[in-house]
């Protein structure tokens, strides 16, 4: 690998006087910007000249000037720049952001999901170079995320783009979620930001199948389309075995395992009274007849149904985030090993577990090293039969493999 200074000299061009202030690298502390890593943290920052304020346009050089490329400044997160252009005649104005946005809805055309009646995320953070926001489609109606302190004063142009591209019937904006939010220095409560608020739940297409998607009080932007080919991939295997869904929030993986898989009975659990209700009016939405909904602790449900007796064919977990950062990744793995211990012991020999993290701070390696602490400690023989991840429309930068958050593994329980 050649050293920073061997690498800085391909972008020797001065930039665009577009920037309100430079911020210089430490020393030997360049080289992952150079490898189009969007995050500078503030670790990394060795000096600012210049006042720039929140959401500021700033280019980054190294600690002897050199361009490294360009971007917006946040000085009250540790996250301090986020690149967007690594090239010094780029500026950052509404032409740069049209073309963004238009690439990342051009892509969404080419993998066929632009479907009027479907569901689809439409910009995804990093994976579309456009970090720190997030758009999800719900038939007519789009869902905003900024993520971003810099994304959220610029939310105005971007819906200007979005209409023209899209022509939606409403844009709503969702918050961050509490710990990320406060992180950005962000306060952006639920809102409209243009067109129609949607009167009651917005149904989606999927697979043959529909759902209900409450797009003001619902988790995430209202649904988890990340895991869409995933419950299609979990239905697969249902045909003739009784499935317990938990964590099931609208019922995704319940109504797919019961009416394109086939199962001979679901039961799914969320301890959510909302999604509880959700995910039932989705079963009867689909005439998924075989299928349950129970309101339930998880883990209480899943000792219970261990006293009981109670065996299944398929067990589907899909919790909420474990771990919000490194520093709980250990915690979140105990309480991944403990739940996934407590389904293998309800599987029935040639049982099949459905074991799913969307907590980007467990690498994959780990979740796997986790199961095969499962598997020994079980004393079950465990088959990895698919390793998965988010759906096509949630691309990952390879620049920043931070952005690849969600596992879900298939595996054969003997």
């Amino acid at each position: 690998m050649p050293d920073d200074s061997a690498v800085e000299t391909a972008n020797d061009t001065p930039p665009v006087p577009a920037s309100a202030a430079t911020v210089f690298v430490k020393p030997k502390r360049a080289r992952p910007f150079f490898g189009r890593h969007p995050w500078v943290l503030d670790s990394a920052v060795q000096r600012v000249e210049g006042a720039p304020s929140a959401g500021d346009v700033v280019d980054l050089v190294t600690h002897d000037g050199r361009f490294i490329g360009r971007g917006l400044w946040n000085g009250s997160s540790r996250l301090r720049v986020r690149l967007y252009t690594f090239t010094a005649e780029q500026p950052l104005d509404d032409a740069f952001w049209d073309s963004r946005l238009t690439a990342a809805v051009d892509l969404r055309r080419q993998l066929h999901l632009d479907a009027p009646a479907g569901g689809c995320r439409l910009v995804n953070s990093e994976g579309d170079d456009l970090s720190g926001l997030i758009v999800d489609r719900y038939g007519p109606y789009l869902a905003v995320q900024a993520t971003a302190l810099a994304m959220a004063e610029r939310l105005e142009p971007i819906c200007d783009i979005l209409e023209r591209l899209l022509q939606p019937r409403g844009i709503l904006l969702r918050g961050a979620e509490r710990g990320l939010g406060k992180l950005e220095g962000l306060n952006l409560p639920d809102r409209q930001l243009r067109g129609e608020r949607p009167e009651g739940p917005v149904f989606v297409e999927e697979h043959g199948l529909r759902f209900g998607v409450d797009l003001t009080e619902g988790q995430k932007t209202g649904y988890y389309l990340d895991q869409r080919e995933n419950r299609q991939a979990a239905a697969s295997y249902a045909r003739g075995r009784r499935v317990l869904d938990m964590f099931c929030y609208s019922g995704g993986f319940g109504v797919a395992a019961a009416v394109s898989g086939k199962a001979t009975a679901v039961l799914s659990v969320d301890s959510s009274a909302k999604a509880v209700a959700l995910a039932k009016a989705n079963a009867e939405l689909n005439a998924a007849t075989t299928m349950a909904v129970e309101q339930a602790d998880a883990f209480d449900k899943l000792a219970s149904l261990q006293t009981a007796g109670e065996r299944f064919g398929m067990i589907v977990l899909d919790p909420p985030k474990f771990a919000r950062s490194r520093a709980s990744a250990a915690d979140a793995l105990r309480a991944y090993h403990r739940i996934n211990r407590l389904a293998v012991d309800l599987l029935e020999p040639g049982g099949i577990l459905v074991t799913c993290s969307c907590s980007g701070a467990i690498a994959r390696e780990d979740f796997l090293v986790m199961l095969s602490g499962v598997a020994q400690r079980s004393g079950r023989m465990l088959q990895l039969l698919e390793c998965r991840g988010a759906a096509a429309d949630h691309p990952v930068n390879l620049h920043c493999l931070e952005g690849e958050y969600l596992k879900c593994v298939i595996a054969r329980v003997t």
